[in-house]
């Protein structure tokens, strides 16, 4: 059960990381999610963008070793966005958790998702399972789920350019003595 909260954990994370503009960057971040993208449409940008703007404080809390103030931001998403979870599915072996209505707009269904997402993942992880990117050009977020919590930046790509710098950095200063 746990591993499809990440998954949501990680659709905060991913939301947070977007610019949503417009319905192109909307359909950007729905990519592999066909069944809501055909749903989507422009009405769900601002709620998704004010979500978003609420999202970013508790990844930047996390990253500050600030538990307290993670459960606290989580506390109050919960309690403006409530979640009404059901069990779907068509047999014993197919049971799982929706976390939102039947036609629920994508912005309610997408909320529902990274809200339930990051306080499943601060009750089961901890609360400084989430991060803001080390790297000094870039200001994403992530979800940590590295065995012993060590994750500084949001991709490969961010760690690669970090160590590349302090490797060329430590080059330099060697040269130099």
């Amino acid at each position: 059960m746990a591993v499809d909260f990440v998954r949501y954990a990680d659709l905060a994370a991913g939301l947070v990381n977007t610019p949503l503009e417009d319905h192109d960057d909307l359909a950007g971040f729905l990519q592999g999610r066909q069944w809501l993208l055909r749903r989507a449409d422009d009405r769900d940008l601002a709620p998704l963008k004010r979500l978003r703007r609420e999202l970013r404080p508790v990844f930047e809390a996390s990253s500050a070793g600030d538990e307290a103030m993670v459960v606290s931001l989580v506390n109050t998403l919960l309690r403006k966005y409530p979640v009404s979870p059901h069990i779907a599915g068509h047999d014993s072996q197919s049971w799982h958790l929706h976390v939102a209505e039947r036609g629920s707009t994508v912005a309610a269904l997408v909320t529902a998702e990274c809200v339930m997402g990051l306080a499943i993942l601060v009750v089961d992880f901890g609360a400084t399972r989430l991060g803001v990117c080390s790297s000094k050009n870039c200001h994403n977020v992530f979800v940590d789920t590295s065995p012993n919590s060590s994750r500084r930046y949001c991709s490969d790509r961010c760690s690669s350019r970090a160590n590349v710098a302090a490797y060329r950095a430590r080059q330099k200063a060697e040269s130099t003595v």
